[in-house]
Formats: C-alpha cells, structure tokens, sequence
C-alpha cells in the first residue's frame, strides 16, 4: 500500500541511478556492475512494453483489416 507522502509533488525526489552520457571514469568496477544491471533490467522493461504494443497492433489489424 502506498504511503500518503507518496504522491507530495513538494517531496524531493531521489536522482536517477545513471544518466546516460555523465561521466564514468571515477566509478568502481562494483558501481559499473551496478549501473549495468540496471540498465539490462531497463531494456527488458522497454522489449516487453514494444512487444506488448506490436501485439495489440497485430490484433487490432487482424480484427479491422491493416491499412496503409
């Protein structure tokens, strides 16, 4: 269950774990593996929303006939 401070648009958010193209080089073979990890679980996050919407797209297709 959410907390009620949740939704504060007021609360300061956490900074993200990794901006793509910030500096590396001062960053630990240990905080490498970290940010790798992340990004991974990331792109697995993003191939399944795609192939959820390609999906929808083939069915709604399929159900309407494709147009061009």
């Amino acid at each position: 269950m959410a907390r009620e401070d949740d939704d504060d648009p007021f609360r300061p958010k956490a900074p993200p774990a990794h901006v793509l193209g910030e500096p590396i080089d001062t960053l630990s073979v240990g905080d490498l593996d970290v940010r790798i990890a992340a990004m991974e679980a990331e792109i697995a996050r993003l191939k399944a929303a795609r192939a959820a919407r390609e999906s929808s797209k083939r069915a709604a297709d399929a159900f309407f006939g494709k147009r061009d």
